[in-house]
């Protein structure tokens, strides 16, 4: 059996950590089976991330790729942040990973990070006027209803609707918002 470098163990557990935290969230992934998947030995994820959370926190970045968002016109905006979000599963996965892992102190510090750096901060950036803060706010809060809908609670109408569909008719919800 060939050995593995340092290295090399560390980044089969940080996949394995990223595949059991997506998948199962953060309550019911163990240190065992992290170390299992990436055949490896407990001690060893510790000695690697120091603790689960840890290792959580180094797994679990949420990041949008905000280019689409910066050549769309305002008027379009908020029908194009809907279709981003949506189209990326990845965003899905960590956004799961992230809200059933809220209860750790930790946790919500990253989710709360994430919620002003990739969501609130690129909305605000688009805004102008004295309450363009409150109005990214809201908006933020207006997408977060519908992940929540479609990824927390799994509202079968929404997820059976045309995809499509959803875009323009959330888009239209959350461009009320952003329009002052």
């Amino acid at each position: 059996m060939t050995r593995r470098t340092g290295g090399a163990t560390r980044e089969e557990i940080r996949n394995a950590a990223t595949r059991l935290f997506r998948e199962r969230g953060f309550a019911r992934t163990s240190v065992r089976d992290i170390a299992a998947l990436a055949r490896s030995n407990p001690a060893l994820v510790i000695r690697h991330f120091g603790t689960k959370e840890l290792l959580f926190l180094e797994t679990m970045h949420l990041s949008i790729d905000d280019e689409p968002l910066l050549d769309v016109p305002l008027e379009g905006f908020g029908e194009r942040f809907v279709e981003v979000l949506l189209a990326d599963d990845d965003i899905r996965g960590v956004y799961l990973a992230l809200v059933r892992g809220s209860n750790e102190e930790q946790i919500k510090a990253r989710l709360q990070q994430i919620h002003e750096r990739t969501f609130v901060g690129p909305v605000r950036a688009r805004l102008s006027g004295p309450d363009a803060d409150l109005r990214a706010r809201l908006a933020v809060a207006v997408v977060g209803g519908l992940l929540y809908a479609l990824w927390v609670v799994g509202d079968e109408a929404l997820l059976a609707a045309d995809n499509r569909e959803l875009v323009v008719r959330y888009g239209a919800l959350l461009q009320q918002v952003l329009t002052p």
